[in-house]
């Protein structure tokens, strides 16, 4: 019997949106709702598993990881790409990796959502309301006629852009391979990293992390920024200098960000973060949707009866 652990299962529905049955006979499977902790946990909990399937990043499997598991054999993650893994290190180990297909862009409604609390505050209303207060205290402001600075625009970023300019929006765009062309054809205007950060009311960051991303928001980029602004994370928490924006906050010379992603993740109970009221945060989000792991765990099993098989499918061999 073939020994398979679910990672990272944070709601306990992997099992509920599947059928397991193909691997019954083969596979025992053991679902870890929580977060296992670092490298050292990880490696001693997963002694055993030939199968491994991953959430994203949430965990890590570097080559410490891999080194690790001598018994691991398959590991899959959710998606088609995961730049969390190593895999040279499974390539060196014998370990086949696989991914699963997606659903949809429910990265976009995170977006959306996080500028309309924002700007509009329904939670914090809706909050008070059901503590116990009489009626309204914010003065909302339309998402109508603001700019949008959108700093990436591939697929995700479109989406974004396209649900803005639907809202009465006007969308401005930068990236390092973006050209006035490119962003013409999807009705947004193409201006410099500068411009963008100094003329957006609402800049959102869809960008892929790498080296050119990594801290690519810093100090110098929030301090263009408006008083009234406001900054959009869904993307990855090590986009922006972390500690640069926290300062920005405290010091409110932006008028607030909206986060879905962090540096460290889950994050911290002692984060700053937590206690800052022109912030609005999530905990990652941005691809948690019942349709995209309905998406997402059927492919898992097909991934896990198709290597049992030796036929394996939707083998990964590079990152993004």
């Amino acid at each position: 019997m073939v020994r398979a652990a679910i990672l990272d299962d944070y709601q306990n529905v992997a099992l509920k949106l599947a059928d397991w049955s193909s691997l019954a006979k083969d596979v025992e499977v053991k679902v870890f709702t929580a977060p296992i902790g670092d490298d050292d946990a990880v490696i001693k909990a997963l002694q055993g598993f030939a199968v491994v399937n991953m959430m994203r990043e949430r965990t890590p499997f570097n080559r410490k990881v891999i080194e690790g598991l001598p018994e691991l054999k398959l590991l899959i993650t959710t998606g088609a790409r995961n730049n969390s893994i190593d895999l040279k290190a499974c390539a060196e180990k014998g370990v086949t990796v696989c991914g699963t297909a997606t659903f949809g862009s429910p990265t976009t409604g995170i977006a959306i959502g996080l500028m309309l609390e924002l700007t509009r505050r329904i939670g914090f209303e809706n909050a008070r309301l059901k503590a116990g207060a009489p009626w309204q205290v914010t003065l909302g402001q339309d998402l109508e006629g603001l700019t949008l600075g959108v700093l990436g625009l591939g697929k995700l970023g479109q989406r974004v852009s396209g649900v803005a300019k639907a809202l009465g929006m006007k969308t401005i765009a930068w990236s390092s391979n973006l050209t006035p062309e490119k962003a013409k054809e999807v009705g947004a205007e193409y201006v410099t990293k500068e411009e963008l950060f100094a003329k957006a009311d609402i800049i959102t960051i869809h960008l892929i992390l790498g080296d050119r991303s990594r801290g690519l928001v810093g100090a110098k980029e929030l301090g263009l920024m408006k008083k009234t602004a406001y900054l959009i994370n869904t993307s990855r928490g090590p986009i922006i200098d972390e500690a640069a924006l926290l300062a920005a906050l405290q010091n409110k010379t932006i008028g607030g960000a909206g986060l879905d992603v962090f540096n460290v993740e889950p994050l911290p109970l002692d984060s700053p973060f937590r206690k800052l009221d022109n912030v609005v945060i999530t905990p990652h989000l941005g691809y948690v949707s019942e349709q995209n792991y309905k998406k997402y765990y059927p492919d898992v099993v097909e991934d896990i009866r198709s290597w049992l098989d030796g036929k394996p499918v939707r083998v990964v061999t590079s990152g993004y």
